[in-house]
């Protein structure tokens, strides 16, 4: 007869186990972070096992098979392609059969959504999908397929969140994909914690990889997040899964964001762009062009395009930046989009290198479109916005400004230039001004490409 499971108690902040529930963690004296987990076996006692000498690490196991890996066999799994386009090139193709997907994202953002699409997608080119709902109801469900169309009526539903009962389920469908709608609604009955907390997230998540790797259905997982920003739960649940996708994007934009911020199967770092509408989201096959489509025919000051490579992709984006008066005693900083002392950073270089003081000065910086912009290769246009707003001159409409910004004023080649400038080439750019050892080695045919040393030199260029 198998020993029944024990559980034990393992502080969320320091890892501390406990055998019992306390208010108190006594190891890092944290307050209310003792969360409910299995324990499958008691160790053995170290006494026994110096006992038994080195052998007695051993007991239970069983030796195993050890090939080397020229002697693996098998071939890779076709992945399963969605239709959607965006969705299949941020997950490196297309679903992996046997993998698991964890999608995470603010409420309302269209985490639901999308996985409904892509189970309806899956449905009509003859793959089964298993959709698994614990936070709407089936009829809440339903009125979504209807909005959505495109056969999202044909995917199985199941209302449900005890995990026993989805995994005999699926068992028993042997669904190419299912869905589970949410991660912090599903629990399992072998342990006493509420649905949501540390312990039942990290074991179902666990038994769903488990199933996931033995059974060759893909599976989906939402999370939910925290007010960091980051997935509620254990941070080993983003460690279990094979992949982990982030929806981005402002409530008040009508386009959405991607990201795959972890990937086993294909690159990191890709972005999808989606279009939200009545019929669900719709990819987006060229970002650049949605990013500068709101560009005025005639520029005001303080506006300059940068090229920035999300994964394997080039993308164009506007950065608007405006200096005015401060009306208090101390100025304001304030980005959105851009790290705020990366802001502080080019200020200061401003104002030691160029001569450009912003002691009374508030600055606004904004990246347009509502994208998190993470490399440095933006610094050339932040600067150049910022001189633009001071000056109150117009840069050239037409012009795109990659590099990075050096504290001796100097500017620095990024990687990848000539993608980035075939991209700003392809959207009609006329003008490019990059690090002077970070010219393109390929010439371009309508593109004027403008190698500038340091800071002061853009500035010369531009203004004078």
């Amino acid at each position: 007869m198998a020993a029944k499971a024990r559980t034990s108690y393992r502080c969320t902040e320091c890892g501390a186990d406990h055998a019992k529930w306390q208010g108190k963690c006594d190891a890092c004296s944290a307050w209310n972070t003792l969360a409910e987990e299995i324990v499958a076996r008691a160790a053995p006692a170290k006494s026994a096992r110096r006992a038994s000498g080195a052998s007695g690490f051993a007991q239970g196991g069983s030796v195993l098979s050890t090939p080397r890996l020229r002697d693996v066999a098998g071939t890779e799994s076709h992945r399963l392609r969605t239709g959607l386009a965006e969705f299949d090139f941020v997950l490196g193709g297309g679903v992996v059969p046997g993998s698991m997907v964890l999608v995470g994202g603010e409420p309302g953002i269209g985490k639901s959504t999308i996985l409904l699409q892509v189970a309806a997608r899956l449905e009509a080119a003859g793959h089964a999908a298993l959709y698994v709902s614990g936070e709407e109801s089936p009829l809440q469900v339903k009125l979504r397929a209807d909005r959505l169309g495109g056969g999202s009526l044909d995917v199985s539903l199941l209302g449900e969140t005890n995990l026993e009962s989805i995994l005999a389920t699926a068992e028993s469908l042997r669904p190419a994909v299912m869905m589970v709608d949410s991660i912090q609604t599903v629990f399992t009955t072998d342990l006493e914690g509420a649905p949501g907390n540390v312990g039942q997230v990290r074991e179902c998540a666990a038994r769903l990889m488990r199933f996931a790797k033995e059974s060759g259905t893909a599976v989906f997982v939402v999370g939910h997040v925290t007010k960091g920003g980051g997935i509620a739960g254990p941070k080993t649940l983003e460690h279990i899964v094979d992949t982990v996708l982030y929806f981005e994007g402002e409530s008040t934009l009508d386009h959405r964001l991607l990201r795959a911020t972890k990937n086993r199967f294909g690159s990191v770092d890709e972005i999808g762009v989606f279009r939200m509408s009545s019929d669900g989201l719709i990819p987006v096959e060229n970002p650049s062009a949605l990013f500068l489509g709101d560009r005025a025919d005639t520029t005001s000051s303080g506006s300059a395009v940068t090229a920035l490579m999300e994964g394997s992709r080039p993308v164009l984006l506007e950065i608007q930046a405006l200096a005015a008066k401060a009306g208090y005693g101390t100025p304001q900083r304030v980005s959105t989009g851009f790290d705020g002392r990366r802001l502080a950073l080019l200020l200061a270089v401003l104002d030691k290198r160029a001569g450009l003081s912003f002691a009374q000065l508030d600055v606004f910086l904004n990246v347009v479109g509502g994208v998190q912009v993470g490399e440095p290769a933006a610094d050339l246009a932040v600067a150049a916005a910022l001189a633009s707003s001071v000056y109150d001159r117009a840069l050239p409409r037409d012009a795109i400004f990659v590099g990075e910004l050096g504290l001796g004023g100097e500017i620095r080649v990024v990687s990848q230039v000539d993608r980035r400038l075939a991209e700003a080439e392809k959207m009609g750019m006329r003008t490019a001004f990059v690090a002077g050892r970070g010219l393109p080695r390929r010439a371009t045919k309508s593109l004027k490409v403008v190698g500038v040393a340091d800071l002061t030199a853009l500035l010369r260029e531009l203004f004078t």
